[in-house]
């Protein structure tokens, strides 16, 4: 992490402010201001800094002017990108001060959904990750050299530094998310390999919905303690939640009552369902509380007893309920579990202590084993009758990975649900492209009144149209709503825009130029026949593309020794097709892309996922110094062979090749 830093900031008390994520983005943000006038003054940041959000939330212009007025009396100095953040700081914790909250050294410009931002760890979670890793990679036959890890000591966080078994876990929680052909496996791993597996495990990550933007390679390399185990915490909730929904496990709408309190389940965060259904269980019992929580509302261990009794009568034990001790009757407890054939995550202790993520996985666990719902329930049959669209619902598990991979206050469990408040996607815009916010006439949540949901979504559909988005029809009321197919239309929008921009930020390949699909198009079919190769791909739905063999020669360009071709098949049957398609997404992200497309989308050839695959390939190759690229593609080729595309006159609007 630091070497990055260092690259843009010389000054030691401001690297020790800043993660490189904060960085990168404070960067775009002062990027944005100077280009906007060549240079900028004091005097200029006085009137701009509104545009950053813990600025423009909690400080009128005038505050701002007057605050910095009072640090800095001279506003014709020019201020340079060091001199920016330090005024960064000094104003964020004058605006944090305002709040009541004030600022933990520098700030919190981002907020991760996780607590991997926590520098203690906790023995007792650590042990019972632990256990979980020993328990489900037992019969791995690389891990099982290492296996199992003893829970007492710092072992794992010695295993996990050549990125080996935190890519396997990402296996066991989500099957398939990586094509294990592309892990480097060796015994003994030089750097580069530790660090591919690293990329890979990381982009892996972001694309099952964990959130890592606080997280380098880096951080795994040095054993990072609380990252790491921030990571794993998430993967493994993960997998300990993902039969909580009604396509896994349908007997769920056993705990609603009509079509309406269906959709509304349907929405819902695997948490909340899992407390939803903690709640059904216990109102057959003589328990009369609503458990709201996994940590306070479970720690005299009561609830625990009554739903055990529920759903495994033939174990209980009349003295659970009968003492008096909490620390007693959670240790009853867990003794109830263990004749249940329940694998326990916590110690009677953690019950006591109110432990959020461990009580967590204990109940999953206690779900996955016997949840106690009817499979004869008449709702079942209705669910039949619901729409099955697996396209929409494959493209909003796309751009909700995406957007939560951004780093932004709110971690979102439902596209078409979590973003019709609109705060989210002024955040996502914000960091898309930095400043075009207006903070000042945002509403920020929790939002009770309608008519302030609306003015944030009509401020993100005015967004949409300065930066020239199709949105025809499209009205703030139509997110508020929760409009499934506009707020799709507009995501994709938002996302190919974030792409396009970040290769128009390559400014000595671009040359400040806009990037158009087209462009993407001729780099990809130009890199693959300058290989000597006759495979080209004539748009981002040619059917041929189904096979990934193109794919895979642009991959193997940018980076020689990237693909293994003995592993590749002809790509002719379903099967070929699907190893080919896996193969190619575990080596893109190996290499260093963000994506978020399934072998699916490549082996039915999804316009919108193949064009992201593409356009971040052509990115990561592009970003590469020129003594890393491959010999035979020199930077100065690049630079002319897109500056060339950029002035041709195509319309790639009107291309096959664009995606609508």
């Amino acid at each position: 992490m630091s070497g990055y830093v260092g690259i843009l900031v010389s000054d030691p008390c401001l690297q020790n402010q800043f993660t490189q994520v904060e960085l990168r983005s404070l960067k775009s943000h002062f990027t944005s201001m100077r280009r906007e006038s060549g240079k900028l003054t004091l005097g200029d940041l006085a009137s701009r800094m509104s545009r950053l959000k813990v600025v423009g939330e909690n400080l009128s212009d005038q505050e701002t002017t007057d605050f910095i007025a009072a640090l800095y009396p001279n506003f014709n100095d020019e201020v340079d990108f060091e001199s920016f953040l330090k005024v960064y700081l000094k104003l964020h914790a004058h605006a944090s001060s305002r709040t009541g909250n004030p600022a933990k050294n520098s700030s919190a410009f981002l907020k991760a959904a996780t607590t991997t931002l926590l520098h203690t760890i906790s023995e007792s979670e650590k042990a019972s990750y632990v256990a979980h890793i020993n328990n489900y990679l037992a019969q791995d036959g690389f891990l099982n050299k290492y296996l199992p890890i003893d829970p007492s000591s710092n072992d794992l966080f010695e295993i996990v530094k050549d990125g080996i078994l935190l890519c396997k876990l990402i296996n066991v929680a989500v099957p398939g998310t990586i094509d294990e052909r592309a892990i480097n496996t060796k015994r003994l791993l030089n750097p580069w390999e530790k660090n591919e597996n690293h990329t890979l495990c990381l982009n892996s990550a972001k694309a099952i919905g964990c959130t890592v933007v606080n997280i380098g390679t880096q951080d795994f390399i040095e054993g990072r303690r609380h990252l790491v185990l921030g990571l794993i915490s998430q993967i493994i909730k993960i997998q300990l939640l993902a039969d909580l929904n009604l396509k896994k496990t349908p007997e769920l709408v056993e705990l609603v009552d009509d079509s309406k309190d269906v959709e509304e389940l349907m929405s819902l965060p695997p948490e909340k369902i899992l407390l939803r259904w903690m709640n059904f269980q216990l109102k057959k019992s003589s328990y009369k509380k609503i458990v709201t929580n996994f940590s306070t509302d479970v720690k005299d261990a009561e609830a625990y007893a009554h739903l055990l009794n529920v759903l495994a009568p033939e174990h209980s034990n009349p003295s659970t309920l009968a003492v008096k001790d909490p620390l007693q009757r959670a240790k009853l407890v867990l003794d109830h579990a263990d004749r249940m054939g329940c694998k326990r995550y916590l110690t009677a202790k953690d019950i006591v202590d109110g432990s959020p993520n461990l009580n967590l996985a204990f109940v999953a666990h206690i779900f996955q084993h016997r949840n106690g719902l009817s499979t004869q329930t008449k709702q079942i049959s209705f669910l039949e009758t619901l729409p099955d669209d697996a396209q929409v619902s494959r493209e909003e598990r796309v751009f909700r990975f995406w957007i939560n991979s951004l780093g932004n206050s709110t971690y979102i469990d439902n596209v078409f649900e979590d973003l019709r408040n609109g705060w989210i996607l002024l955040e996502t815009l914000d960091k898309v492209s930095p400043g075009i916010v207006n903070w000042k006439v945002a509403n920020k949540p929790p939002i009770k009144l309608p008519f302030k949901k609306v003015e944030n979504c009509n401020q993100v559909v005015k967004i949409g149209k300065q930066l020239k988005f199709s949105l025809v029809n499209i009205a703030g009321n139509d997110i508020v709503q929760g409009n499934k197919k506009l707020i799709l239309a507009y995501l994709w929008q938002l996302m190919r825009f974030n792409i396009l921009q970040l290769l128009k930020n390559l400014r000595s390949h671009s040359h400040g130029k806009e990037i158009t699909d087209v462009d993407i198009l001729r780099w990809a079919n130009t890199k693959v026949s300058n290989s000597g190769s006759q495979s080209r791909m004539d748009s981002f739905k040619d059917k041929s593309l189904s096979d990934g063999i193109f794919f895979l020669e642009l991959l193997s360009v940018v980076q020689p020794r990237s693909v293994n071709w003995s592993l590749v098949t002809k790509g002719v049957t379903d099967e070929q097709k699907k190893m080919n398609a896996t193969y190619i997404i575990s080596i893109a992200r190996k290499l260093g892309c963000s994506i978020f497309l399934l072998p699916e989308d490549i082996i039915e050839v999804n316009q919108k996922m193949i064009l992201t695959l593409i356009a971040s390939i052509m990115y990561w190759f592009l970003k590469q110094p020129v003594e890393e690229k491959p010999a035979a593609t020199s930077d100065s080729e690049n630079g002319s062979q897109l500056e060339t595309v950029s002035n041709s006159t195509t319309d790639d609007s009107a291309s096959e090749s664009s995606v609508e």
